[in-house]
């Protein structure tokens, strides 16, 4: 069940007293870009550069009030991680971080920077997700899942924030990496009683979600991205998908080309830095400019956590081949 305006609006009170609202802008040269007016919402400026703290602060408030925990582990390709290591540091807990082999080296420095005890493992997300549980088992630790209604909720006030602000939003594009983004963004729109159209963005090179919604059954896909870590899911979460399948008008896939472009668009015009998830939403808006014309749109910047040398290649204009 989606969280409804009053919870909404209770998570948005723990997690400003951690970070301000995020800004969401209209810029010109991206409005040249799509043809229409896009507003682009910044979670690339929160305390850890990604959404996903928001989830975190609201999961651990209430996880310090309602049980005994003396340590807790999670896995992540690195934002969750961040957010689960700011949000056990202000509740006193040990965390452990469970992350695939080949993870981002930046995003690995700032987990343990937080006082995460990083352990990397596994291909994948998935096989790292599960080496988690089983430590959680093994050693007593708190399991903190990517998915949760909790998570959800605190990640629910960005989409809050930004329908608030934004009037009339006909299309929003969020990226989908284990689901609680774009099932935050549906339910802030229904809290609101809106009726903006909500397009979900995966990874061509990362289909699970777009083949579970077409089946509308859970169907996995292998992952071969290299450049939308935050969307590189391979086995996707089934709670996220019955509300994908109930309030998602599409989803797209964009290719690591596209997402490239993307990234390099949205520092030419904005002078932002936004990770492969981050720009997946305007690559996707970019693909489908043609049906926007006279829309308001807006694309969710879901973060700017990249690595240095990988955003040089970017910028530098390398081909990002799909393999």
């Amino acid at each position: 069940m989606l969280p409804n305006l009053t919870q909404i609006e209770a998570a948005a009170q723990i997690v400003y007293s951690c970070m301000p609202a995020t800004p969401q802008y209209c810029w010109p040269l991206l409005c040249q870009e799509l043809g229409t007016e896009v507003w682009m919402k910044h979670e690339n400026h929160t305390p850890v550069g990604a959404f996903k703290l928001r989830g975190g602060l609201v999961y651990f408030a209430n996880l310090a009030s309602a049980a005994a925990v003396k340590g807790v582990i999670s896995a992540t390709r690195g934002n969750h991680g961040q957010s689960v290591g700011v949000a056990a540091r202000r509740h006193g807990l040990a965390a452990r971080i469970v992350v695939p082999q080949g993870n981002s080296v930046e995003k690995n420095a700032a987990m343990r920077a937080l006082g995460v005890e990083l352990i990397e493992h596994g291909e994948d997300f998935q096989a790292a997700r599960e080496h988690a549980a089983r430590l959680a088992e093994e050693q007593h630790l708190h399991m903190v899942p990517a998915f949760h209604p909790l998570l959800l909720t605190g990640v629910a006030t960005y989409a809050l924030e930004l329908l608030s602000v934004v009037e009339d939003l006909a299309t929003v594009y969020v990226p989908i990496g284990l689901g609680s983004g774009i099932c935050g963004m549906i339910a802030a729109r229904d809290a609101l009683g809106l009726r903006t159209e909500v397009v979900g963005v995966v990874s061509a090179q990362a289909p699970a979600y777009a083949a579970s919604f077409i089946a509308r059954q859970l169907r996995e896909a292998p992952v071969t991205t290299t450049l939308a870590d935050g969307m590189a899911c391979r086995t996707p979460q089934p709670e996220a998908l019955e509300v994908i399948w109930r309030s998602v008008d599409r989803i797209v896939e964009v290719s690591d080309g596209e997402v490239a472009e993307a990234m390099r668009v949205i520092f030419s015009c904005t002078h932002n830095v936004a990770e492969g998830a981050g720009a997946a939403p305007l690559a996707a808006a970019l693909q489908e400019k043609a049906r926007l014309s006279g829309r308001r749109v807006g694309v969710v910047l879901s973060g700017g956590n990249v690595d240095r040398k990988l955003f040089a290649k970017v910028l530098g204009g390398r081909s990002f081949a799909a393999r």
